[in-house]
């Protein structure tokens, strides 16, 4: 019976630990994770002066300026990426002409996209 025990208990522990560690748990960090991703891939067009923030008013220097959106509109809708017009730009999901990052081969990687993805699916939240 004891044997029976510690099998249950060791299960129990190793349940929990993989529960923890489990990626997809993983809460996005905007400041360490998604702001290096907009400074790498997005800043030089979407900030003063520069092209893409002339024609949409998208200005991506910090998380308050993203949120505003563009004179259009905002572009993230906390909770949804499916329709939140960051994600379908960068995802492919529009006509090729403003398919973002505008002149990048390939586009953003898969992995990138992924973050983004998530982040905006956790509430686009601050932190």
């Amino acid at each position: 019976m004891k044997s029976l025990q510690r099998i249950v208990a060791l299960a129990a522990l190793i349940f929990s630990a993989s529960a923890i560690a489990d990626p997809a748990r993983h809460e996005v960090s905007y400041n360490k994770e998604i702001a290096p991703i907009i400074h790498d891939y997005c800043l030089s067009c979407h900030e003063p002066g520069g092209q893409g923030y002339e024609k949409s008013g998208l200005d991506m220097r910090t998380y308050q300026s993203l949120m505003k959106g563009t004179k259009f509109g905002s572009v993230i809708k906390p909770g949804d990426s499916f329709t939140s017009i960051l994600i379908q730009v960068v995802d492919g999901r529009v006509h090729a002409s403003i398919k973002m990052p505008y002149g990048m081969e390939g586009g953003l990687a898969k992995d990138k996209i992924s973050l983004l993805k998530k982040w905006v699916n956790q509430g686009a939240k601050n932190n």
